[in-house]
């Protein structure tokens, strides 16, 4: 076994920044300083992404897997499924959609039969692959349905050295306090927990957060602390994680960034997204929190409106990297 873990290392979608992303941090010496990677997608598109950049990279394309020999340059698993001419830049596609689906299908299917060690997905478009026949809420739930995955999963954000997890995601603001129960909250604990012990955190110091100002203050400014975020907190200690709070968001990120705690799990989607966007904005990272594969991504989008430019910043997404090696060594050092 090499001793840099074997990383999927996936396009995205073509009409987006993605292959731009992936070209640079291939011709800078980035990928293969941290990691085995194995290029996954249609070389065509790559090859565009390169003119583009104006990268030089030296590459093996490869149809199988077992021939990736990375002495000879990147391996690049060429999909041959997408003509670049039928994808230009900054415009969704059913055809982009449906080999992002494929990636993804790739990825998981490799892992399963142990040919990698977890992987890393440019930015996908959701529309895209739902009008390629994804009719899946997201690309988590169609990573779970493939891994046949039932236990918690969902979105993990990473910013710096705080981890945030979801008690409730995409749903508006006015349903948020109806769904919040102890087994949703509870559910938010866990998986933020199992995510940091994945990554090397052998005990994590998890902060909830408070729906209300100030707390609720004892219930007169709203009792959904009192009612089940703090029972579900006292269900969490006695099952053995260090769950603490519910803390005030305005002061939570504070004691987080400043280190006091390792996971924050927020009630609702912007509570911690606002936190960790305005901290790093070109940094943040998205980790397919709950399941047993490292999958990471940057935690931007495929920015349409650059795509094809050569403007488009690398950080978020060679930071996606340097997570998936780290849970990837992590994986490791429990066998």
């Amino acid at each position: 076994m090499s001793t840099k873990p074997v990383l999927g290392i996936m396009l995205g979608d073509a009409a987006g920044v993605g292959p731009e992303i992936v070209a640079k941090i291939a011709a800078s010496g980035f990928l293969t300083e941290q990691c085995d990677p194995i290029i996954i997608g249609d070389l065509r598109v790559l090859e565009r992404a390169l003119k583009v950049t104006g990268g030089e990279v030296r590459l093996q394309v490869i149809d199988n897997v077992d021939d990736a020999d990375w002495t000879k340059g990147i391996p690049v698993l060429d999909r041959k499924n997408l003509d670049p001419e039928k994808v230009p830049f900054g415009t969704q596609t059913t055809e982009s959609g449906a080999a992002c689906l494929d990636m993804l299908d790739m990825g998981i299917d490799l892992y399963q039969k142990g040919k990698i060690e977890g992987f890393c997905f440019a930015p996908l478009n959701k529309a895209g692959m739902k009008a390629a026949g994804c009719h899946y809420e997201s690309e988590h739930h169609y990573m779970a349905h493939l891994l046949n995955h039932t236990d918690p999963f969902g979105e993990i954000n990473v910013c710096e050295n705080v981890w945030t997890t979801r008690t409730t995601s995409h749903i508006p603001i006015s349903e948020v306090s109806n769904n919040l129960t102890l087994e949703s909250i509870g559910r938010a604990i866990r998986l933020s927990n199992y995510t940091l012990k994945n990554a090397g955190i052998e005990k994590p110091r998890i902060a909830v957060a408070a729906l209300n100002p100030h707390a609720g203050e004892n219930g007169t400014c709203g009792r959904e602390e009192i009612d089940v975020i703090t029972p579900a907190i006292e269900a969490a200690r006695e099952n053995g994680i260090d769950a603490n709070g519910p803390f005030p968001s305005d002061i939570l990120f504070i004691k987080a960034f400043r280190g006091d705690y390792d996971g924050v799990v927020t009630m609702y989607h912007d509570q911690g997204q606002i936190a960790l966007k305005l901290r790093g904005f070109d940094q943040g990272i998205t980790i397919a929190g709950g399941f047993k594969p490292p999958i990471v991504t940057c935690g931007h989008g495929t920015a349409y409106d650059i795509a094809g430019k050569n403007i488009v910043k690398t950080s978020a997404f060679e930071n996606a990297v340097k997570m998936a090696v780290r849970m990837a060594n992590a994986a490791r050092n429990k066998k």
